[in-house]
């Protein structure tokens, strides 16, 4: 990729992409990326462990995920270049064409909206939790009405996930990616620590799974690492907001970004595992004693976390749906990015997700469906754009050949990791 020439490298030579606004410095696109990362998938890599049959096997297949993972994002830093789009259905559309573009778009409302819905749902069980600690109820007598779930998880997402969620860019999520991004170390920090100290009330699990029971089992795995790593989908807005865009610092920043986070999953998995093995629940956090303090901090902690990455997830949802409203005929009648546009579409999508959060009291059967629709954005999507860009930059026959055909593998291992993932998931929802 870096053989192409210095104009087709940096994004502000590029038309309409130099208009995008430009102010997020290094640091905080870091931040945004590792936050993005570091949602709830954290709660599950544990039990993924489990899964795959032990460390080995869970190491092994999550860094042959870390090479995808971290090339998905060069290539779509270079693709956003090269297609001169800022936003990532805008890329997939303008290089791989209508059609194409049309699924991502698709595929990127209904994994944004389920994404969207988990949080609030992970966020709903942390209150709810916290308000048991706080106020036990005594025997045979109701809580009080305030302490119910509707009631906190509707009032948080008034006062707190609506205002985070209203700024027009990106950027701005800086700020409290980095409160998030502390938030989730901490719960790292505490399994670890848990894990040396043994607090009365832990029960030990004798039994430790050293190898996978199938090969199938291994693979299950994938999944929870597509939802754990969700930066993909921001990727593109992030790099275009930018004020370094030069690919060869775009990679630094990808790094810099993933690998803290790879760290972070790899000991709270190995960690949770190592302490709970096979009786490690799909939240490690529901493996502890519910009256444990340090455990409780770590609810609130995490929820905190989660509150962060939502506006993430919510600002790039309302991207294509901006998108519609750009290309249509609505366009002459506000400006998409205006105020009298992007407040009702926020509302709106947290009033959606709310109530579908509200209506819906266990995520835990789909994560595999949003895991598997998230390997389009991580493999698929990526592949196809590297493909396809190949007949826009002029390049050297060997490198084209190459490009292309690391293309390839990634779309086929994508629709490998797709197709099983998702046969699994809709078998166990059945």
């Amino acid at each position: 990729m870096e053989g192409q020439t210095p104009g087709s490298r940096d994004l502000a030579e590029k038309s309409p992409l130099a208009a995008h606004p430009r102010s997020l410095s290094s640091l905080g696109a870091v931040f945004i990326l590792m936050k993005s990362s570091l949602g709830a998938g954290l709660l599950n890599f544990p039990w993924a462990f489990y899964q795959a049959g032990g460390l080995a096997p869970a190491f092994l297949v999550e860094l042959v995920s870390m090479v995808f993972l971290i090339s998905g994002l060069l290539i779509l830093g270079y693709a956003a270049s090269v297609s001169g789009q800022s936003t990532y259905q805008g890329v997939v559309r303008g290089l791989c064409g209508p059609s194409v573009g049309k699924l991502c778009e698709a595929c990127f409302i209904v994994n944004l909206l389920m994404i969207s819905v988990a949080f609030l749902r992970v966020i709903g069980d942390q209150l709810e939790k916290l308000c048991d600690f706080l106020l036990p109820s005594m025997p045979l007598a109701p809580q009080p009405w305030y302490t119910d779930q509707h009631f906190t998880l509707i009032l948080l997402s008034i006062l707190v996930i609506l205002p985070l969620s209203a700024p027009r860019e990106i950027s701005f999520q800086k700020y409290t990616s980095i409160l998030g991004t502390l938030a989730a170390c901490y719960l790292t920090l505490v399994i670890m620590v848990q894990y040396y100290l043994w607090p009365l009330g832990l029960v030990r699990e004798p039994r430790v799974l050293q190898s996978p029971s199938s090969w199938t089992s291994v693979f299950s795995v994938f999944p929870t690492i597509c939802f754990g790593f969700q930066c993909h989908e921001a990727a593109v807005s992030i790099y275009c907001s930018m004020r370094n865009q030069r690919l060869s610092h775009w990679a630094l920043v990808s790094m810099l970004s993933l690998l803290p986070c790879c760290l972070i999953y790899s000991l709270t998995g190995a960690y949770g595992f190592l302490t709970f093995g096979a009786g490690v629940s799909a939240d490690i956090l529901m493996s502890y004693p519910g009256n444990d303090v340090v455990v409780i901090v770590a609810r609130v902690l995490f929820a905190v976390s989660i509150v962060t990455v939502y506006p993430i997830v919510l600002f790039l949802g309302r991207s294509v749906l901006q998108d519609f409203w750009r290309r249509s005929c609505c366009r002459a009648l506000a400006d998409p990015l205006g105020l009298g546009v992007r407040m009702p579409l926020t509302v709106s999508w947290v009033a959606v997700t709310l109530t579908m959060a509200l209506l819906l009291p266990d995520l835990s059967e789909v994560i595999g469906i949003i895991g598997s629709i998230s390997s389009f954005f991580i493999f698929i999507f990526p592949g196809l754009c590297l493909i396809c860009a190949m007949d826009v930059e002029p390049l050297g026959p060997r490198l084209k050949c190459c490009l292309e055909l690391w293309g390839v593998a990634s779309v086929l291992v994508g629709t490998f990791i797709f197709g099983q993932s998702m046969v699994v998931a809709v078998l166990e929802l059945f």
